[in-house]
């Protein structure tokens, strides 16, 4: 069987990729944690399969103001991964990082959306790297690319590259907390389907 796109997976492929989540999700938790100096506790993933569009609105509409950091893999496993961070979430980071106290993202200067590069690259490395470990295939990914706006116009950078490999992605939502603080974060996951399939077969599962 040769996948089209993941509306093709069955339950037991969710299940694997809710544990390749969970772990991959608790690593870049755990690297965070290391680089604020404080605990990070992140929830038990939400895995959903779904179009851009519906991906979109479940994240809270196009309209809404978000940081999404981009960045592509190549190796064993091709495709992309965009971490997308609520912008509250964003300002605290940099705040606790820059020992700062701005209130809101027009306040972010130069140093701010370097401190947000450095914390998407931490986190998108500790998140692949826990699936290269965990799968033992070999993967590269592209210096992460981050950028402030709004979902809708960060969403269409993954819409319009991969829209003619696949018309769904997988959405991973995870809930976030720092000092008392919690959030929803969010990572969207797209490999090409013979990279899905090879992912797959590399943990014993097939289709």
């Amino acid at each position: 069987m040769s996948l089209n796109s993941f509306s093709e997976i069955g339950d037991i492929h969710i299940d694997v990729l809710r544990e390749i989540a969970n772990i991959g999700s608790g690593n870049a938790a755990s690297s965070l944690s290391r680089m604020l100096g404080v605990p990070v506790n992140i929830s038990i993933p939400d895995i959903g399969i779904h179009g851009f569009s519906e991906a979109t609105e479940a994240l809270g509409g196009p309209e809404t103001i978000m940081v999404g950091t981009l960045l592509m893999l190549t190796g064993d496993i091709n495709g992309m991964m965009m971490f997308i961070l609520p912008i509250e979430v964003v300002c605290d980071l940099v705040n606790m990082l820059m020992f700062s106290d701005i209130k809101s993202h027009e306040e972010i200067d130069e140093m701010g959306y370097s401190v947000i590069n450095e914390v998407s690259n931490i986190m998108s490395a500790s998140f692949v790297t826990a699936i290269a470990d965990m799968t033992g295939l070999p993967i590269d990914i592209s210096p992460p690319e981050a950028a402030l706006d709004m979902l809708g116009s960060i969403m269409s950078v993954p819409s319009i590259y991969f829209s003619k490999m696949s018309d769904t992605l997988l959405l991973i939502q995870n809930e976030l907390e720092i000092e008392g603080k919690t959030a929803k974060t969010s990572v969207l996951m797209l490999p090409d389907m013979p990279s899905l399939e090879k992912l797959m077969t590399s943990l014993g599962i097939g289709f």
